[in-house]
């Protein structure tokens, strides 16, 4: 099953998955800045982010904070049961077999030398705090930068286990900085770290539908 869901991040974040397999294609109505789920609001400039309309979100998977505008990302929420083939014990390797699913529908729409990261998490304060400057195992990479294109966190239940992807259009550190109250640096620092693909949302979403079900993942 695939949804395509107009929301904000709050709704999506908030959402009970039902245990089988689907994805949600989400298209977000207001910017937002999300947090990790252990990260704490006074990493934030509540009083910037109100000026700025943006909404303040955590989200209930592990990682760094995400900065979203409405038509600048792709964000698919991939849903799987407890009891599906391809549901792994081992979370450090559960996200491999999504991160290959990305790498052939970055081909598809244009993006070559993608690659599954499958090492150990790479991090330092900057990919602490904010997501898309580390890289975890799962993520995708392009070869020849070491950048990150694809950004995928996982939440566990009893029941499932959902993978949120994301992938920016812009990528735009200079524009979210002035919204957390500490940086480890310059924001320039983690400019090269991100991939921005130029293939509409549409044609990403499409090409990631295309590849799940041809493996097949979806019915």
């Amino acid at each position: 099953m695939v949804q395509q869901l107009h929301c904000s991040a709050s709704e999506q974040h908030a959402r009970t998955f039902t245990p089988e397999r689907s994805v949600f294609d989400v298209r977000i109505r207001q910017t937002a800045l999300v947090l990790g789920s252990r990260q704490t609001p006074d990493l934030v400039d509540a009083g910037a982010c109100a000026r700025g309309n943006i909404e303040v979100v955590r989200r209930r998977s592990g990682g760094g904070i995400v900065f979203l505008e409405p038509g600048e990302h792709v964000w698919l929420d991939i849903v799987i049961p407890r009891t599906d083939e391809l549901w792994v014990d081992d979370v450090s390797t559960s996200m491999w077999w999504l991160g290959e699913v990305w790498v052939r529908a970055l081909t598809e729409v244009g993006i070559d030398g993608a690659q599954v990261h499958r090492g150990a998490l790479l991090n330092d304060s900057w990919g602490d705090l904010v997501c898309f400057a580390g890289v975890g195992p799962g993520e995708v990479t392009v070869s020849a930068t070491g950048s990150k294109v694809v950004g995928i966190s996982q939440r566990r239940t009893r029941d499932y286990a959902s993978f949120q992807c994301t992938v920016f259009h812009k990528w735009a550190p200079e524009q979210f900085a002035p919204l957390l109250r500490v940086l480890p640096g310059a924001p320039s620092q983690i400019e090269e770290r991100v991939t921005a693909i130029t293939a509409s949302t549409d044609a990403v979403v499409n090409a990631v539908v295309k590849q799940l079900q041809s493996s097949p993942i979806l019915p």
